[in-house]
């Protein structure tokens, strides 16, 4: 009992350092209304499909969504103020009242099949195009609907789409289900999560189709099994799907072994350990919540988006409904199944519902978040479950 009540303790103490407590300032996608019974999906400028990446470009906007079910990316020309504030541009439809993937028709530059990673690319754009199995790289941020883009990566050119470009094996320039993208001081990142891998470019790549640098979770570019064909360990993968870089050290989401990995620095040799993991209590252990049914201050079920807010580590514990949040300690070694010291979208850190307890959709709660990424005092979160995405002010 003492231990519990030093958990709520720390809870109502660090909870508004972390998130404002009033929950989200603006939602775009659905809103829900007590008496609405039954979610919208149908494709419109306002309305999304189980969202599962976005990113904000300045802390005014533009704003780009991965409408990941809709299959297009949505973008707002300025950070929406209203709820509900309909989109202004799309890539990925010929208008905003179409859906498929592809736009039911073969792969081109203009089309996007399960897009879920989205970030800022130098002055541009990149996005994990999924189940074309390539990412596409925009030079400049588009400005406007359809706008064609630059660069594909994973293909040889925008009309292929087969997993590792139609063979059994893996290499430096082929993916299979790329759902992470990030890009950081010249470097990006990739994770290639059919392929069970991350992948490292070292400078920004300018052909398509062009081979990565490096490549973490699996001893050579040519392998491909979960976990490096062994059990777990401090450089192998299972699921990975999201990264970001924490004053330095790269962080990235390991959803299938219900961890996230962290490296003290960045790495420069593949297959490279992590030094650290968050959500279990060593390199071995990769049970959901630690094996039991319920999570704790300590513990990930499926985690699938990070992101960073100053000194925050911020975690998308997706199957919890939860975001955690971990301020980062003099000793990345120390962070080895530490307890969080934050947590938002539930009332304490035992509770696992969707929507709190299994309720409608209020501005505080979440249903599988698969995305957060922070810009200045605003973090956005891709509130998959509930069709949404939420621009919720730090404190």
């Amino acid at each position: 009992m003492h231990k519990q009540n030093q958990i709520n303790n720390l809870l109502k103490s660090q909870q508004k350092l972390f998130l404002s407590s009033q929950g989200a300032e603006v939602i775009v996608g659905n809103i829900i209304e007590p008496q609405q019974l039954a979610i919208p999906i149908v494709p419109s400028p306002t309305t999304m499909f189980g969202p599962r990446g976005a990113c904000l470009l300045s802390a005014t906007g533009p704003l780009w969504v991965s409408d990941t079910g809709h299959h297009r990316l949505l973008g707002w020309r300025h950070l929406p103020t209203q709820d509900n504030q309909p989109a202004d541009w799309v890539i990925g439809q010929p208008d905003f009242y179409h859906e498929g993937q592809n736009a039911k028709g073969t792969p081109g530059s203009t089309t996007v099949s399960v897009p879920t990673g989205i970030c800022a690319c130098g002055a541009g754009l990149a996005v994990a195009d999924a189940w074309n199995h390539r990412v596409l790289i925009w030079r400049n941020l588009p400005t406007n609907n359809n706008v064609p883009a630059d660069l594909v990566l994973g293909q040889g050119n925008f009309t292929d789409n087969e997993p590792n470009r139609g063979t059994q094996q893996a290499s430096a320039n082929t993916m299979h289900w790329p759902y992470g993208i990030f890009y950081h001081q010249g470097q990006l990142f990739v994770t290639d999560t059919g392929n069970r891998r991350v992948l490292i470019w070292q400078q920004l790549p300018i052909e398509n189709g062009q081979p990565a640098d490096l490549v973490l979770g699996q001893p050579d570019m040519i392998s491909r099994n979960e976990n490096g064909g062994g059990s777990p360990t401090a450089a192998s993968m299972r699921w990975c799907h999201d990264i970001t870089v924490w004053e330095d050290n790269l962080v990235i989401a390991d959803a299938g072994n219900n961890r996230v990995m962290i490296w003290q620095g960045m790495p420069i040799e593949n297959n490279a350990p992590c030094a650290a993991v968050l959500g279990q209590k060593s390199f071995d252990c990769v049970e959901m919540n630690q094996g039991v049914y319920s999570p704790n201050a300590s513990s990930l079920s499926m985690p699938y988006g990070v992101g960073v807010a100053g000194d925050w580590l911020v975690v998308a514990d997706t199957a919890n409904s939860r975001l955690l949040g971990w301020r980062k300690p003099e000793s990345i070694l120390s962070l080895q199944g530490m307890m969080a010291d934050a947590l938002v979208g539930q009332i304490n850190f035992q509770s696992k519902g969707e929507n709190r307890n299994y309720g409608l959709p209020t501005r505080e709660s979440l249903n599988w978040c698969y995305g957060v990424k922070i810009w200045g005092e605003t973090a956005v979160i891709a509130d998959s479950g509930n069709n949404r995405i939420l621009l919720w002010r730090l404190n």
